[in-house]
């Protein structure tokens, strides 16, 4: 019997991911050193503000079930394309409550965002005055372990980490990126893994311990060769700013959210503001949903407009604020 689906879209924690079956051949991957467990799930800030309450939340639509599955079973990342508020960056937090994969690892992308910066990040002028410290204090000079207290993996490189299960890995707005950058990308979305070079020159073989993204225990690395065991669940968002290189489209699977439907909108408000306050919103509600459908305005664009017309009380001017506050994105509104 099939295993299908692994994420069901529930959000209640189960352990389905056991039961994913082995990648094919093509994306089968070794791994570098000892497996690793993924860590616990934690309080997280972030994934709060995401995912609201707990018990009333934005439900998935089966195309989007569907897509994160074939993701998970193909080992390939998932680039989700929609308007702004559509939930796109919600997923992965949920994709990761569900399966118990640990807290998201989180890469918000700038203009200035480079490869390296998502692998790892390396101080050398941290590393060149403890030298100094040390020689300064009549020290014996460092070993080649101490490199590792100026390094640090980034988001990308924390998940191709040998983990036994997939890491879940949230690359915020690609398209706010350089032209380079979807490009620079594929090598390691193919091979699944990287080099540190700081590491790789070291004459030694010995293991260095090097602190992750998450604030994990320190991972130890041998001649810098990182690569994965279980291939991370990326998800690439996009707000549709721009093309992408076709080289990439090829290595990802490509999932389009869609408008929401006004229960989906509902879902939100109760798991952000609360259900009583969705309930009393519904009229807002619908002529938003409207709105969304036609224009250029956002649901975080709502949460604001419910929020003050649920917790402000009724005052002289109360709708001319709420329509200001739902002006469109583009223009002066």
């Amino acid at each position: 019997m099939g295993s299908w689906p692994i994420y069901r879209g529930e959000l209640e924690p189960h352990d389905g991911i056991a039961d994913l079956p082995d990648p094919p051949r093509w994306r089968t991957f070794e791994g570098s050193g000892e497996s690793l467990d993924v860590p616990p799930e934690r309080i997280d800030p972030t994934a709060a503000r995401r995912l609201g309450d707990g018990e009333h939340w934005r439900k998935p639509s089966t195309d989007e079930i569907r897509m994160v599955n074939a993701a998970l079973f193909l080992r390939r990342p998932l680039l989700v394309t929609g308007k702004p508020g559509t939930g796109k960056s919600t997923l992965p937090y949920q994709v990761a409550r569900e399966l118990k994969l640990g807290p998201v690892l989180r890469w918000p992308i700038t203009s200035r965002s480079t490869l390296r910066e998502g692998l790892y990040d390396y101080d050398p002028i941290g590393r060149l005055r403890d030298e100094h410290l040390r020689q300064a204090r009549g020290r014996p000079a460092s070993d080649d372990t101490e490199i590792g207290r100026h390094l640090r993996l980034g988001p990308l490189g924390t998940a191709l980490l040998p983990y036994k299960r997939p890491r879940v890995l949230l690359i915020d707005e690609i398209d706010k990126s350089d032209i380079d950058l979807p490009n620079d990308l594929l090598n390691v979305f193919e091979e699944g893994q990287f080099l540190i070079d700081e590491l790789a020159r070291l004459s030694t073989g010995k293991k260095i311990e090097v602190p992750t993204a998450d604030g994990g225990s320190p991972v130890a690395i041998r001649r810098g060769r990182v690569a994965c065991e279980a291939f991370p669940f990326v998800v690439l968002t996009s707000n549709n700013e721009r093309e992408f290189p076709k080289p990439l489209l090829r290595r990802c699977l490509r999932l389009d959210l869609k408008v929401p439907s006004a229960a989906q909108i509902a879902d939100m408000v109760a798991a952000h503001i609360g259900p009583a306050e969705a309930e009393k919103s519904k009229r807002r509600i619908e002529q938003f949903r409207d709105k969304l459908e036609r224009g250029d305005v956002a649901t975080d664009q709502l949460l604001n407009a419910v929020f003050v017309a649920t917790s402000a009380g009724d005052f002289d001017g109360l709708d001319d604020l709420i329509a200001k506050l739902l002006s469109p994105l583009s223009g002066a509104g």
